[in-house]
């Protein structure tokens, strides 16, 4: 009797691929035919890349993101670029093989895979994530992020609490799990890299955007999100891709406006914010997927210095903080394209202070909970956009 054939890899797993796995190795595939008939035609293959810069976005506020430029960057095969050619090539096989065996890498970890390429392999890490980042740009072109690619980020997702459910799967069977956002006690759900299989169920009214971990936390010990029936959460400065995709797929799916609650100050304006809102010109091939057009800005803000007598509670602007602020309001064109928002920039400038948001904590621990917050959720219209 004949022995049975064993499987070519045994190590390999079965997955039904999704719609987004098939049209990702329809790109890399794609891809390499290209190279390769133009290898075979004795011809230079040329690879093009979106041109990752603020001079190549476009901001429509219809659209309310930052829009990709025509702008393109091209690389051809020749004796000085074939290594980046390689490394760019192994890395979307790389990524091919992920696909297909269900599998991720976080960015280390393909550094550290290359160094079985030999002469292909990355020096440094920096040269390994710019690959990633040509690969990405290509990606965005058919709709699709360095998610689907496999590669995941190596950094905190935030911490969610309050009205929301999230429904997971069980990675070895499957099955659906769900994580009631309302019942970690004195801790928060933490979002994973990865969110494009999550689904939520909530009955909230808004979710609330929050700088800092320390107000995040008096937040949610206070059960904020109970008495105004909200989701918190923290984005730990800059928020990370997946905070904000887990945000912007909140915001879509369930209808919900997004809050931004931050310090006072250029920072937390031009980059926090602006960046959760509309995204940034280095990243302007993955906006549409990770920028929050319904996002405002409930504070603070300039004027509540002045409103909540806070004046003595506050710190100079640096001249890190000056510059930022001016080169917002002269070449950024979200800033440029709403004149409320140059009126505070502005505003802020002329003052020449900045204020946290624990400065409010000159009234009382709690006078956030119990005054600002009420108050500032009372007069939603005069939000900045």
């Amino acid at each position: 009797m004949a022995k049975k054939k064993p499987d070519a890899d045994p190590k390999k797993r079965t997955y039904k691929l999704t719609e987004l796995d098939q049209r990702t190795l329809k790109l890399i595939e794609n891809t390499a035919q290209k190279v390769q008939s133009k290898i075979l035609a004795r011809t230079l293959p040329e690879m093009r890349f979106p041109t990752r810069s603020l001079s190549n976005v476009k901001y429509d506020t219809k659209v309310g993101y930052f829009e990709l430029g025509r702008g393109t960057t091209g690389r051809t095969l020749t004796v000085n670029t074939v290594k980046n050619f390689a490394q760019t090539l192994r890395l979307m096989s790389v990524s091919k093989d992920m696909i297909e065996n269900d599998d991720h890498a976080t960015k280390r970890e393909a550094y550290y895979v290359s160094k079985n390429w030999g002469e292909a392999k990355f020096n440094e890490q920096p040269e390994s994530d710019a690959a990633m980042d040509d690969i990405e740009a290509l990606a965005s072109l058919d709709g699709l992020t360095r998610e689907q690619l496999r590669y995941r980020p190596e950094e905190h997702g935030g911490a969610v609490a309050g009205n929301l459910v999230v429904i997971d799967r069980d990675r070895e069977t499957g099955a659906e799990v769900e994580i009631d956002c309302t019942r970690f006690a004195s801790g928060s759900y933490s979002i994973p890299s990865d969110v494009e299989r999550l689904q939520f169920r909530t009955n909230a009214k808004f979710v609330l955007a929050i700088e800092t971990g320390g107000m995040y936390e008096r937040l949610n010990e206070h059960k904020f999100w109970r008495t105004s029936d909200c989701i918190l959460i923290s984005t730990a400065g800059v928020p990370s891709r997946a905070c904000r995709r887990f945000i912007r797929r909140l915001s879509d799916e369930k209808k919900l406006p997004v809050y931004a609650f931050v310090d006072c100050d250029p920072y937390g304006i031009a980059n926090i914010y602006r960046t959760l809102k509309v995204g940034s010109g280095n990243a302007a091939h993955i906006n549409q997927f990770f920028c929050v057009p319904r996002a405002q800005f409930l504070g603070l803000t300039p004027q509540d210095i002045y409103d909540f007598k806070l004046e003595d509670a506050t710190h100079k602007l640096q001249e890190v903080d000056i510059k930022r602020a001016k080169d917002a309001l002269k070449n950024d064109p979200f800033f440029q394209a709403h004149k409320p928002w140059q009126k505070a920039i502005e505003q802020l400038l002329k003052m020449g202070v900045r204020a946290e948001q624990q400065a409010l904590a000159k009234w009382g621990l709690n006078f956030v909970i119990e005054e600002y917050l009420p108050r500032k959720l009372a007069n939603r219209k005069s939000f900045l956009p």
